[in-house]
């Protein structure tokens, strides 16, 4: 295999899904004690969630609890409820391009800021046959991570 132009530096966030957030908030904020840092909602991605901080610095994961904001429409961010998992990475464009021409299929929208801020991508979690490649069943979220992250964890 080709030297990898890119590094998979830690673990960026979990996006846990269901239909109320209410109950994840109550699990995730009341009972944890997960500070909430922020909320995030998006029509095109029919998505409203409330972002969680677990740690502080480069070292801290972000835990994301989502509920569709239509749940008859897709993406259904509360099927699976473990809807993805997101990796920082130090080269997203390097990335993309290295496991695109080995084959992994990605979803639509190509590389997009996320609702932390840091550009996105996902890989499907079913390949195809024009891209055979893919999380084997995982949503999985590439994210760009910014230079502290990077010195941190690389």
């Amino acid at each position: 295999m080709n030297s990898r132009p890119f590094r998979v530096l830690g673990v960026q966030q979990i996006a846990i899904g269901g239909l109320d957030k209410t109950l994840l908030s109550e699990l995730w904020t009341g009972l944890f004690g997960i500070e909430k840092v922020k909320d995030y909602r998006s029509e095109a991605e029919n998505v409203d969630e409330d972002v969680l901080a677990l740690g502080s610095g480069p070292h801290a994961v972000e835990i994301d609890l989502m509920q569709p904001i239509d749940p008859d429409r897709s993406p259904r961010v509360n099927a699976p409820p473990l809807n993805h998992v997101g990796l920082w990475i130090d080269d997203l464009p390097a990335a993309v391009e290295w496991l695109t021409n080995r084959g992994m299929r990605f979803t639509p929208g190509g590389i997009r800021p996320g609702a932390s801020g840091f550009d996105v991508c996902f890989i499907h979690p079913k390949g195809n046959d024009a891209s055979p490649r893919s999380g084997e069943g995982v949503l999985i979220e590439l994210v760009q991570a910014p230079a502290e992250v990077i010195d941190a964890l690389g």
